[in-house]
Formats: structure tokens, C-alpha cells, sequence
């Protein structure tokens, strides 16, 4: 079943981040599964214009802490803020200034690709919606997809879309867990880039990544959990 994105109402006023004001800063972050800590005492801050990798095996904490980066869960001990102010996934505040790719793109079921990614494009504001849509769909190699239905793309097809549905639309901060997966050797050529060139028009970028050479290519900061 096809989780419906939430679309926030346009606010260029609060698109960006402030002059002055830092970006992502985590302190002591805490999270308890039971009596274990999957994610002990984190601290890290992440400006905008630069990339972190988080990195280690699986079981290491990294899509936890994704997660409490994002505002999707709260950490037990610890504070996340994005530009001085708390991060809660609910806040529409939140939903404009941080894009996000953890699992399976959220679609609706009954747009085809092409127009779900442009109705993400025009909740955002982006006055060229639809010729902005296809160029980024074209980036990510599903031009021959646009007609379609998102539950009838493959899965690599829909992490394609994940990424589309990030890349469409403006973020001060940019979250994705392992952004590289279903990729071949010229999709991960062009993801670095991309992500380059996203951090050079100053998003701040989270990413989870168990591809070397992406981390090496791209990353500013790299936190090594596990």
C-alpha cells in the first residue's frame, strides 16, 4: 500500500537557511530500544554547504539517528535543531525546510509519476512546475516511467522516484539513507555529483551510506557509528 505524502502550503519566507544561524546541531542524542542504547551520546553539527556521512554496519544506530535528525522519533536524552529550532516532523515549518528519503517514496497512488512530482513542485513553489518535474525525472532515468502509476514501478524504479521527490523541491536540509542502493556504477556517478552540487547551492546533507567511494566523493564530515 502507497503511504500519501503530506504537501505543505508554499512559504519562501522560511525556504533556506538563516543568515548567521547554524544548521543541524545534535547534542548528547540518546536512544533506548528496551535496555539497549542503539544511539549513545551523539553530538555533531552539520552547516549548511557541507555533507556528513554517517557509516558502520547494519545494526549501528545510523537510520535511528536519521530518524531523530529528521524529527520522526524523539530522542530519549539529547536536542536536535535545524536553524536554532526544534525538529518536529508534525511542524509544517519542518516539512518545508527538510527533505527526506528513508524509505520507499511516499506517493499518491492515483498521480503518475510525472504529475506526482509536479505537484510536489508546485506545493514548494516552483513557478515552472511541470518543465522542472521532467528534468529531474530525467535525471534519474525515468522519463520512459513518467505516465505510469508509482505501485507499478519496480523498486529500484520507486528509490529513483525517492530521489525525484527530493530533488524537485527546495530544502535547507536534506536527509537520505543509503541514497546509493539499486543504483549501477553511472547512477552512483551522478548521485555524487548531484549531491555536490546540492551542497554547493548550501544545503546542509545527511546521508547514510555503505558505498566507500560515495563517502569519499562527497562527504565534508564522516561520524562512523558501531
Amino acid at each position: 500500500m502507497s503511504k500519501v505524502p503530506h504537501v505543505p502550503e508554499a512559504d519562501p519566507r522560511t525556504s533556506g537557511p538563516a543568515s548567521g544561524t547554524p544548521g543541524l546541531v545534535a547534542t548528547q542524542v540518546r536512544k533506548l530500544f528496551g535496555e539497549r542504547a542503539v544511539v549513545d551520546g551523539i553530538s555533531l553539527q552539520v552547516d549548511p554547504g557541507e555533507v556528513l556521512a554517517l557509516v558502520g554496519g547494519n545494526g549501528s544506530g545510523k537510520t535511528t539517528l536519521l530518524r531523530i535528525l529528521t524529527g520522526a522519533i524523539d530522542p530519549d536524552d539529547g536536542e536536535v535543531t535545524w536553524q536554532g529550532r526544534s525538529l518536529d516532523e508534525s511542524d509544517p515549518w519542518v516539512r518545508r525546510e527538510v527533505a527526506v528519503l528513508l524509505d520507499d517514496a511516499e506517493t499518491f497512488p492515483d498521480l503518475s509519476v510525472l504529475e506526482h512530482v509536479e505537484l510536489l513542485a508546485r506545493a514548494f513553489g516552483l513557478d515552472d512546475a511541470r518543465p522542472h518535474a521532467q528534468q529531474v525525472l530525467d535525471e534519474v532515468g525515468l522519463t520512459r516511467q513518467a505516465g505510469q502509476l508509482p505501485t507499478s514501478l519496480s523498486s529500484g524504479q520507486r528509490h529513483r522516484l525517492g530521489l525525484a521527490s527530493v530533488l524537485v523541491r527546495p530544502a535547507g536540509l536534506v536527509v537520505l539513507d543509503e541514497p546509493e542502493q539499486r543504483l549501477d556504477d553511472a547512477g552512483r556517478t551522478w548521485l555524487s555529483e548531484r549531491l555536490r552540487r546540492l551542497a554547493d547551492d548550501g544545503a546542509a546533507i545527511v546521508l547514510a551510506s555503505h558505498d566507500e567511494q560515495l563517502v569519499e566523493d562527497v562527504a565534508h564530515l564522516v561520524l562512523e557509528l558501531g
